[in-house]
Formats: structure tokens, C-alpha cells, sequence
């Protein structure tokens, strides 16, 4: 069976392949998975849903993991979305049209594996970064 590290890779692998097949692979049926803005998936199709649709939205990401730390079932990465936002992104916000513009946004998953599978998944990024980066909100003032 495999373990925390090797599911971990492998839903990574899965995720920059854009293979939806290869996502629901590394899930549990019952998996829970919460993301900003208040999302919470439940169920394999749901959270693979939520992943699809970052990747329709930017056909050409990639996530590169930084940092990993695991320790028993509980995985940690810290990572970078690289992405163009060239088709529609659909979110609990509504949609927003694609702006054909680069994002690089920081984040962080916390995830838990059990029977070699993911049943937990936390994602957290910055959004208001993510918006910035997209033209959707005017960039911060410089501090004095």
C-alpha cells in the first residue's frame, strides 16, 4: 500500500498531467476537501471538479512543490501555481472571464492519507495575490 509520500507524488504528477483520471486515483470516495472561499467538496468527483477547473482555466499549470513535510498520515507542501488564465474560471464567487494573463500564486496543502488514499485535503492561497496577479484588483501602495 502505498504511503503519505508516494500518494502525495503521485496526486502531483496527476495534477500537472491535467489527468482527472490520475486525480481520482489518489482520492478516497469520501474524501473532504476545503479551499478559500469557503469551499468544501465532499466526495471524489466534487474535489476532482474543483481541480478541473483550475486546469480548464489554465490550460498550461503547473504546481511545483517547494517544501514537503510528512509525518504518519499527514502530509505538508508548500508550492507555486504557474498558470494563463485563458478560459473561464468557475468558483463558489461566480465566474470569472479569462484574462489571459500569467498568475504565479504561493499556497499550501495540508492532507491526510489513509489506505493509501487522500481523505482530507486543506488547500490554502493567498486570493487577494491571485486577483492582483489577474487584473482583478488594483495592486496594494507601497509602504512608506
Amino acid at each position: 500500500m502505498a504511503d503519505t509520500k508516494q500518494v502525495a507524488a503521485e496526486a502531483l504528477e496527476a495534477f500537472n498531467a491535467h489527468d482527472a483520471d490520475g486525480m481520482r486515483a489518489t482520492y478516497a470516495d469520501e474524501v473532504v476537501f476545503e479551499a478559500p472561499g469557503d469551499v468544501r467538496t465532499e466526495g471524489v468527483e466534487e474535489t476532482v471538479g474543483y481541480a478541473m477547473a483550475w486546469l480548464n482555466a489554465f490550460p498550461d499549470a503547473k504546481l511545483t512543490v517547494h517544501d514537503e513535510i510528512f509525518d504518519g498520515e499527514w502530509g505538508v507542501q508548500r508550492f507555486t501555481f504557474n498558470g494563463t488564465h485563458q478560459e473561464t474560471l468557475s468558483g463558489p464567487g461566480g465566474d470569472i472571464p479569462a484574462t489571459n494573463r500569467p498568475l504565479a500564486g504561493r499556497g499550501l496543502q495540508m492532507f491526510r492519507v489513509r489506505d493509501g488514499k487522500i481523505v482530507e485535503e486543506h488547500l490554502y492561497f493567498d486570493q487577494v495575490q491571485m486577483l492582483t496577479q489577474l487584473g482583478l484588483m488594483p495592486e496594494a501602495a507601497a509602504a512608506v
